[in-house]
């Protein structure tokens, strides 16, 4: 049994009017799905993601990671705290040279002062691209 563990209320379209203007935006990530304990999103593999080989840059691939755990984490806190990116790690499993790619994020640790989301991106076939680890601190707000 999955638990819903978000605090806050949010719709696709709202966290996705969020991304104008940013990075997020540039890179074409759309935030697709809110699950009861995870969410997904898209990412485009073309020239805005490519590095000089022609294939997804690993860079791409953390920047999908963080955007993606990022927001999950701030969903994840009440209105009085905020999550900022502490730490990201990420292992890089195949090339993609086109298409979509998808990522998911779950909670691993939802605790007071930081949390540990999972992201798992993978091409259009379901097969991993790329395995990350987000660690997240909470703050208040002042």
């Amino acid at each position: 049994m999955t638990l819903n563990i978000w605090k806050k209320t949010f719709d696709l379209e709202q966290l996705n009017a969020s991304r104008k203007n940013t990075m997020v935006e540039t890179l074409g990530i759309m935030v697709t799905e809110i699950g009861e304990d995870y969410l997904r999103a898209t990412m485009p593999i073309d020239s805005r993601t490519h590095q000089p080989m022609g294939i997804m840059h690993g860079g791409a691939s953390v920047a999908l990671a963080e955007t993606i755990g990022s927001i999950a984490a701030n969903m994840a806190v009440n209105n009085e705290h905020y999550c900022v990116g502490l730490d990201i790690n990420a292992n890089h499993l195949k090339a993609v040279r086109s298409g979509l790619v998808y990522a998911t994020t779950r909670p691993i640790h939802v605790g007071r002062s930081t949390h540990v989301w999972d992201i798992q991106i993978k091409d259009e076939k379901d097969k991993p691209v790329c395995i990350s680890r987000l660690t997240m601190a909470v703050l208040k707000k002042s």
